[in-house]
């Protein structure tokens, strides 16, 4: 039941003229002009579309994005920190580095090297300058040093075979030698090499919990 425009009375579905007062009556199509169609609801069960995919995966970019500034700046701070406690000192040719993580320090006293190495040095060796440290890091104490002399390696050897006996000891088919003590909490190396008609040695002495196994 449709409606007149000019009077209100009924008047019939697609009637051109009103019954009552005969003022004319727009056509259903005329009246359907210009109404534009209500948009199409989603059913439900609809495929997320390409917006709402995306969406989650900005997201976790995103995030993983701010952990790596975060990380990097947590590794600047402590590096500052190990910056700012570490401290370099030098007297006498002998530099010595300390960190929060322990100490280096090189040396080109013989008198205090031997002290410090605990091993006897060969005799009229020639310490190598800037071949000498010594090494505190987590409760590792490493002292090591290098040497010549114009000795041949065979007599060097010898000397400290004498030093340490129970040693083991081996030796290549070019002469260069190893010898390896083991104490409890201690390791102590001396490699020879012969070099421009001489030996080149290296000791080093090393200390710490469950360093070494047996008794020497």
């Amino acid at each position: 039941m449709a409606f007149c425009n000019a009077c209100g009375s009924s008047v019939e579905q697609g009637a051109k003229f009103c019954s009552k007062c005969g003022s004319t009556q727009p056509s259903s199509a005329a009246a359907n002009v210009g109404v534009p169609p209500a948009p199409a609801v989603p059913a439900r069960g609809v495929p997320a579309t390409q917006s709402s995919v995306a969406k989650p995966l900005l997201i976790g970019v995103a995030v993983i994005l701010v952990l790596g500034v975060l990380a990097i700046a947590g590794l600047t701070l402590i590096g500052l920190h190990i910056a700012r406690q570490t401290r370099v000192r030098s007297k006498d040719g002998n530099v010595r580095v300390e960190t929060p993580f322990g100490s280096v320090e090189s040396t080109n006293n013989s008198t205090d090297l031997a002290r410090d190495l605990g091993v006897d040095i060969y005799p009229n060796a020639r310490l190598q300058k800037g071949n000498a440290a010594n090494i505190s890091v987590a409760g590792m104490h490493t002292v090591a040093a290098e040497f010549e002399t114009d000795d041949p390696v065979d007599t060097v050897a010898n000397f400290y075979k004498a030093k340490f006996p129970n040693a083991t000891i081996n030796v290549s088919s070019a002469n260069h030698y190893s010898i390896v003590s083991t104490q409890t909490n201690n390791l102590i190396t001396i490699t020879l090499e012969p070099r421009g008609g001489g030996t080149w040695i290296k000791v080093a002495n090393i200390t710490g919990k469950n360093v070494g196994s047996s008794s020497d």
